[in-house]
Parts: C-alpha cells; structure tokens; sequence
C-alpha cells in the first residue's frame, strides 16, 4: 500500500501458513476424518477417504513418472476434479489446470507448451483430446467419468501420501485467459499459493465447518482460492456445482445450508434477476464474496440489502497467486473498493510511463505488488516475464488508486484506457454511470478508434427483465453523470454480452463489434456459461 504511506489501516496478524495446501488437506483429515469434505450431487465423501483418494491417486501419478513433472487435468466441477488436483499437488508434480470449455485448438497449444507427461480428461472430451494429447507427446492419458473411473472409488485406498515436495517447487502452472494471442502459462510455487491461502484468510477469516459453495470453476484460479483450498484450510464442506445455474444455485444454498458464498458481478446480477432470488433461504449464509471482475456499487447495496449478508469486493489475477486485497471482514466495507493489501504484500500506484514514480492518494496509475505469493514467471516467456517482474514487483497491467485510508480501487486495464480528444478516460467509470440507471443490468464499454478524436466510446447495455430503456436514455442519463467527452458516442442495447472461457466480459470481441460498426452483440451465439464469473 504504497510502502504503506498511503494506508492507516494496519494490517492483521498472518494466521497458519502450511508448507504445501497437501499438508492443509492431511491436517485436516487427521482432526476430523469423519467430516463432511466434498458434496456433487448425490455424492459426498467426508475428509478421510478424501485424503485416501488423494494419496492413492497421488501414488498412481507418481508411478507414471509425474514427480518433477507436469499433469495436465481437464474435467468439470466434480469431486473426481478435487481429487485429481490434489493428487498431482501431492504426487509432486505441477498441475495444470485446464477449463472444459477450451476449444480443442486452445487445449493444443496450451499441451504443447506445458509438456505434460500424463492428462487426465472428463470421458465426454477424451473421444476429441486423446488424439490431440496423442500428437502433443504425452505418454499417458488417464480418463474420467461415470462410465470410465471415479477416483473416489476407483483409486487405492491403502496407500501412504508419497513424500512432499518442496514449497519451492512448483506446484500450479495456470494458463491467463485471452481472446487474442497466446495464452501464458503462470508459474507458482508450493509456497506461494498455500501462502496466500492464510494471506486471504487474515482478512477473511473462515470457520470451521463452512459450508461453502462453489460454482465457479475449479480449474480457475479463483475457484481454487476461494473454494478448493478455501474448504481445505478450515476443514469445511465444499458444495460443488458443475456448472452455474441461477436455479440449481438458489436450491443448493437452502438445502445446504451455505455459509460462504463466492461471486462475482455475473452471478449476483443473475441471480438478482431469477423470480426466486427473494424466495430463498438465505439465513444461513453469513458472508460473500467477490471477485475476478470489478462488482459495481449498486450491485453491492441490492445484494446486501435482499440478502442480509455483506460482499466483500476482493482483487487479485493468476500471477498474484492469486489474492492481493479484500475488503476485510473486521473492518470497513467501502463500495466500489477491493479494500486493502493482504499481509505481507505491498501494492504501489506508479505512473504508467515510467513505472517507477509513486503517485499519491486520488492518483491513477498502474498496480504493482510484490509478495511471497506473486509467481515465480511465465513458462516459456522470458520477454513476457521480464516485463511483468520488475525489481521484485509484479506489474498487474491494472489502472487504480488508493483512497486516504489505504483502500485500493481499481479504474480499469491499463490497456483499457481511451483517449478521447486528448483526454484520458477509463471505461469502467462510464460503467459505473450506467450502472447507477436502474434498468441497466450489465454494461460494457470500450475504445474505438475515431479519425477527428482520436477514440471514441461505445457501450454494450443489457437492460434489466421487462425494462423499456433506449439508447437516447441512456445517453442522457450518461450526459447528467459525466463529463461530456466522457459520454459514449454509441450506446448498443444487446441481449447479452460476450464472455471469455472464464466468464468474463469479452471486450476484445466488443472492440471488434465496435470497430466493425455493423454486428452487434446480440447477433453473437450465446456464450458458454462456466461454473463462474468467475
């Protein structure tokens, strides 16, 4: 936070940092190998035969050759993906994570660079992927699913946990999301990542026997963060959805009786708009949280009105391991803010020319961080690694500004940022005017190039279930909260946005649209929804 010049708010006391989140799951198991560990459905499996399944499958990879390796896993939610991460954590090989929702030439390339010596796939992709993993080189294939194998049973159970790893070896190697351009594998140690799990927790602290809820996926980093080891470190229940599904979602949390609640802007938009939001059960979850996208401030005040439980706005990427700050759960909760640095992790706003200037309070300028769990680089990609670390920070490639407190708000992508007749202008605070309208449900804005400004804006607006807003509206609601340069010069009423694979809004794919200034988004095939946002 500036070299904490530009905080007042001290921060908490690291609670028990674990060498490896393996050692989280077998300490756990020891204290109450009879609680429950995972629910998918039908299937639940209580901390003890978790572990066992772990360190049979753990013994199995090893055997493969996977220690000092890299095991690519590619399979939906499920308790068999549980097992599979931890197993190749605990067989001491590098995981690598992969989304489902991957096209076949994504998966390719992501295999090629990654180099696994064994992948283990969901049954309904291995008719596609065992050619390609067959091409890529990888010498074993491990296939998963009902009517192949289910690590919860099809796994040797007497087995010991091999020997650990390391915490300096590594441990995940996860791919960023993109649209464009290659995808870049991060590389973070055992360290770092069981590190952050007890950084996150400083500030948001669990209690044993959460039930938490994860629709997210698992194979993201905030679905690991905030749920996989999340339920490990408290020896809580993790409630696995295998996909989001604003109804299935709205069930589970009754019948479950959820206590913690990761979100994000997509889901808490939807789930607001679903005809039983106000309907369900909400009495058991005490608290929320959000990430992975900037979570407006008006969705927060709806969402802690109707539920009862606050959000707490958190903010972090892959290369961060992945948390950097969250609005704390003993402290104040400022809308709009992602709160303050988790221990041991110091966040500066720097000028974006140079990178070296530290601004002042109410001063825009790209994030950096640097503590024991940013990465250790990016597989392959010396330039790309160099550019990110420098001097020991990582630079985050966001655009934010601290608040004299010490709460860290963040403005928008660096690369984001617009230039409209020479002034700058950040997308996400023309969002946050049209999300202040109360027939906007989503908004997305982006540049576009423009021969007499330099840029210009345009916005891609969903409207809110039997809302009647137009365009001109919208531009005048725009023009009473902005500055006038700052009002889009087009504003598109879609009936929905383009996502990444991670379920974030596509703003490449907008630009495109934008540029194009024919297709609209609405036009697109409707995006594949993810377990999350997340």
């Amino acid at each position: 936070m500036n070299r904490v010049a530009q905080s007042t708010t001290a921060a908490p006391a690291l609670p028990k940092v674990h060498p490896t989140v393996v050692a989280m799951l077998a300490e756990a198991a020891a204290r109450d190998p009879r609680a429950e560990a995972l629910v998918c459905g039908e299937r639940r499996l209580e901390y003890g035969g978790y572990l066992a399944c772990v360190a049979g499958f753990a013994a199995e990879l090893e055997s493969l050759g996977a220690r000092g390796e890299r095991v690519a896993t590619l399979l939906p939610n499920s308790i068999d993906a549980c097992i599979a991460a931890f197993g190749a954590l605990a067989a001491g090989a590098q995981q690598v994570p992969l989304n489902p929702l991957l096209a076949p030439r994504e998966v390719e390339f992501i295999l090629r660079d990654a180099a696994p010596v064994v992948l283990v796939v969901d049954e309904a992709l291995a008719a596609t992927l065992s050619p390609i993993a067959a091409e890529a080189g990888i010498r074993h294939t491990i296939v998963v699913g009902a009517q192949a194998r289910r690590l919860d049973r099809d796994c040797a159970r007497g087995a010991a946990l091999p020997a650990p790893p390391s915490s300096d070896a590594l441990a995940l190697l996860q791919y960023t999301g993109g649209t464009t351009g290659r995808p870049k594998g991060v590389d973070l140690t055992h360290r770092s990542i069981s590190i952050n799990v007890s950084q996150r927790e400083a500030l948001l602290p669990s209690r044993p026997g959460d039930r938490i809820i994860c629709m997210m996926p698992i194979s993201h980093a905030y679905g690991m963060a905030m749920g996989l080891f999340l339920a490990a470190y408290c020896g809580g229940t993790l409630v696995i959805l295998p996909r989001y599904q604003p109804a299935e979602v709205l069930e589970t949390v009754a019948r479950e009786r959820i206590t913690v609640f990761p979100g994000s802007p997509t889901v808490f938009v939807g789930l607001m708009a679903h005809p039983d939001f106000l309907r369900t059960d909400w009495s058991s979850v005490r608290i929320c949280h959000s990430g992975a996208a900037p979570l407006s401030a008006q969705t927060l005040r709806r969402w802690r009105d109707a539920v009862g439980a606050p959000v707490h706005e958190g903010y972090g990427q892959t290369e961060a391991g992945p948390v950097l700050s969250f609005n704390p759960a003993g402290g104040t909760i400022k809308p709009g803010s992602v709160g303050v640095p988790v221990p041991l992790t110091e966040i500066e706003i720097v000028d974006t020319g140079t990178g070296r200037r530290v601004l002042a309070p109410g001063e825009r300028g790209e994030i950096r961080a640097r503590g024991p769990q940013c990465m250790a680089g990016y597989r392959n990609l010396p330039a790309e690694t160099a550019e990110a670390l420098r001097d020991g920070w990582l630079y985050t490639g966001d655009i934010g500004e601290f608040d004299a407190d010490g709460y860290l708000y963040i403005r928008d992508r660096k690369k984001d940022m617009a230039i409209v007749g020479g002034y700058n202008v950040y997308p996400r605070e023309v969002e946050e005017a049209l999300f202040l309208h109360p027939e906007v449900a989503e908004a997305a804005v982006v540049g576009v190039p423009d021969e007499y400004r330099g840029e210009t804006l345009a916005a891609f607006v969903v409207l809110r279930d039997g809302a009647q807003a137009h365009a001109e509206v919208l531009a005048a609601h725009c023009a009473a909260n902005l500055a006038r340069y700052k009002v889009p010069a087009r504003i598109e009423i879609v009936d929905t946005l383009p996502r990444t694979s991670a379920n974030k809004t596509d703003k490449n794919t907008l630009r495109s649209i934008a540029s194009a200034g024919t297709a609209r988004p609405s036009s697109q095939p409707e995006p594949a929804r993810s377990g999350r946002n997340p």
